[in-house]
């Protein structure tokens, strides 16, 4: 049995963005707290699920009695620059990965009161593996089991629920006293545990080998939908110009170019899309790039730092190709949103707001394989 078994559990989401944790958890669990620093995600967020829970600002300055109640999970998507590939290395030690910490001394001052959440999941990217040689997740990990928690983390790709290749790391952290037997395994599951996440903890610090759990998950489900079955009947988003198109063609690498001669005859319709990335050429200079990919996936959504960071959708049957940004409702879908989801007004703010979320059938797939069995489990005293 739970801490509390009559009572629909409680969570707080830290870093709460637009609200994606909620989209999952919305019809089993309670919000009592949602927390973010950005107005414009705080506004979107109150659009969608109201002020009540909504607390905007810096997450130091978040009121310590916030968190002195009975509350069974906490979540956090933290800023994720300083660890992907795309930032620029700086991990623990920069402004906004670096806000980690001032999490921690949120649930340390919580636990010192005597509200020890059950659950601690904590989502980032999986660069967060390696960086900094691992030292950055020892870090992290290290933390949680300070304040008295199990941890082990899983990597999962939200192309499996969803058209969009979106690899992520969740940590979950179980509170020590809790009974999770038969919900972990003594070895790793190559779904689950990639080759660096299996060698990380071959030489993680001790108190991090100690508390390590390798979570045993159910199967994930089959191939989600096809890009095509998110994309709009009629987008909103302006077709580019035949010079623009062109244009894409030449900043084809070769292996896109063969994608893309493939796909003209293929006898159909084929959905494609697109990023433009640098990428160095043979003489150590850094030439635009326009990778293409047709195997039904969008290229992972991430925070618009500028036109190269949209993606692009390419319809290719046999010599006719046109292409277009993915729409703002499209984005929504790529993350698990339905269509009631109201996005922000700006393209720019609506791609931040995808980009920088969580994908939706992810989190209701934990809830389902670890968080809620969890819950059900007795105290160690208990069982005892």
């Amino acid at each position: 049995m739970a801490d509390t078994p009559d009572q629909t559990p409680t969570y707080a989401e830290f870093f709460c963005g637009g609200g994606m944790v909620r989209a999952a958890l919305q019809d089993r669990w309670n919000c009592v707290l949602a927390n973010d620093i950005d107005p414009m995600k705080c506004k979107v967020y109150a659009q969608n699920w109201g002020r009540e829970a909504l607390h905007e600002g810096d997450i130091a300055a978040l009121p310590d009695d916030m968190l002195r109640r009975r509350i069974d999970l906490y979540w956090a998507s933290s800023p994720c620059q300083d660890f992907s590939l795309a930032g620029k290395g700086r991990g623990l030690s920069g402004a906004r990965s670096g806000v980690f910490a001032a999490w921690a001394d949120k649930i340390a001052t919580a636990i010192e009161a005597g509200f020890a959440p059950r659950v601690i999941a904590f989502e980032n990217v999986v660069g967060l593996v390696s960086r900094n040689a691992g030292a950055d997740l020892n870090t992290v990990l290290a933390t949680f089991v300070r304040l008295g928690y199990k941890v082990g983390a899983l990597e999962i790709d939200a192309r499996r629920f969803l058209p969009q290749s979106r690899p992520r790391l969740f940590v979950v952290c179980v509170r020590s006293d809790v009974d999770i037997s038969g919900l972990t395994s003594p070895k790793p599951d190559h779904l689950f545990h990639g080759k660096k996440l299996q060698k990380f903890i071959t030489v993680a610090s001790r108190p991090v080998r100690s508390n390590w759990v390798w979570w045993k998950l159910d199967d994930l489900a089959g191939a989600g939908p096809t890009l095509d079955a998110v994309l709009e009947k009629r987008s909103t988003m302006p077709w580019f110009n035949a010079a623009d198109t062109d244009r894409l063609l030449t900043l084809m690498s070769p292996p896109s170019l063969e994608r893309l001669r493939v796909a003209r005859q293929a006898g159909r319709t084929v959905v494609g899309t697109i990023y433009k990335r640098g990428r160095p050429d043979g003489d150590g200079n850094v030439r635009q790039r326009a990778e293409l990919r047709t195997d039904g996936l969008a290229g992972c959504l991430r925070t618009p730092a500028g036109g190269s960071s949209r993606q692009i959708v390419m319809f290719i049957k046999g010599n006719r190709t046109r292409a277009r940004l993915v729409s703002s409702r499209e984005v929504a879908r790529l993350m698990g949103l339905d269509d009631s989801f109201k996005m922000p007004d700006t393209y720019n703010n609506a791609y931040r707001v995808a980009g920088d979320g969580v994908a939706v059938p992810v989190v209701r797939y934990l809830d389902d394989v670890l968080f809620r069995p969890i819950l059900q489990r007795r105290s160690l005293e208990a069982v005892a």
